[in-house]
């Protein structure tokens, strides 16, 4: 018989630790050996070749939100303070069941609904509850911001040039992860990741990597997660492919390109 593992046993963090053993990643400041004239430099010496002060606010919607507090994010940088009950109102949530995992023959396989078009699972207890870009891309309509489906490294950085902001699926702490796929009622099957499913923000680059807006901030799984954080281009993109390099590139209207280099503020909690 398969073995089927009940979700409400286990974290996140504590799951994929019972695969793979990982280890907690800290934070990395990143140090490019060359800047530009176009750069932005903030007042505690970080470079970086394009920087969106993204907003931020202490802890998640609830436990397994993380898709609604990126797009939060996205949102209040952008002038749009729009809370989870009207976001999941804008994308819906199928809650004709819960999703559930097994081990199949190729690998874990996750049965839920269809996450291409709503959210699926109990967002307090369950997860494995998610959903994709495709189904967030609504939100981001809905208040008339220019927004694209961002799949490579050169599609984040367009992104960050101009002044956007990229909604990403990532993983907790940009940690390994157990490749898994989810199958949607209809039968569609997704790449994903099992225990460590997250949602992030990428606010800026340099040569080195990528800064990350995480509201997730310092939990019980990681106290010393950071609000703003750096990854290194090559984990980053890793994580990023993890989940079929789910990313929205989401752009202010009236975005102009700046002429020099620029110093700007901290950002909140950053």
């Amino acid at each position: 018989m398969t073995a089927v593992f009940p979700f409400h046993r286990a974290s996140r963090r504590s799951l994929l630790r019972g695969f793979l053993g990982v280890a907690t990643a800290g934070p990395l400041m990143t140090h490019p050996s060359s800047t530009s004239a176009q750069g932005v430099t903030l007042p505690d010496g970080r470079y970086y070749d394009a920087y969106t002060p993204a907003a931020s606010k202490e802890g998640q919607f609830y436990h397994y939100t993380c898709e609604f507090d990126a797009a939060w994010v996205v949102l209040s940088t952008f002038g749009y303070d729009v809370g989870f009950d009207e976001q999941i109102g804008i994308v819906g949530h199928d809650t004709s069941f819960e999703p559930w995992y097994e081990m199949g023959p190729n690998g874990w396989v996750i049965y839920g609904g269809d996450i291409l078009t709503q959210f699926s699972g109990n967002y307090h207890d369950n997860l494995l509850a998610r959903t994709t870009g495709q189904a967030m891309m609504p939100i981001f309509e809905q208040y008339n911001l220019q927004a694209s489906h961002v799949r490579d490294r050169q599609g984040i950085q367009d992104t960050l040039d101009q002044g956007g902001l990229v909604w990403m699926k990532a993983t907790a702490d940009f940690l390994a992860w157990e490749p898994t796929t989810w199958i949607t009622p209809e039968g569609v099957e997704l790449p994903t990741v099992l225990g460590n499913d997250h949602a992030v923000v990428a606010m800026g680059y340099n040569e080195l990597g990528v800064v990350i807006r995480d509201v997730l901030g310092p939990t019980s799984s990681n106290w010393e997660r950071a609000y703003e954080y750096d990854i290194p281009w090559e984990t980053f993109m890793g994580v990023f492919g993890s989940q079929n390099s789910d990313g929205i590139g989401v752009l202010p209207p009236g975005t102009a390109a700046a002429a020099g280099g620029r110093v700007v503020e901290s950002s909140p909690a950053g």
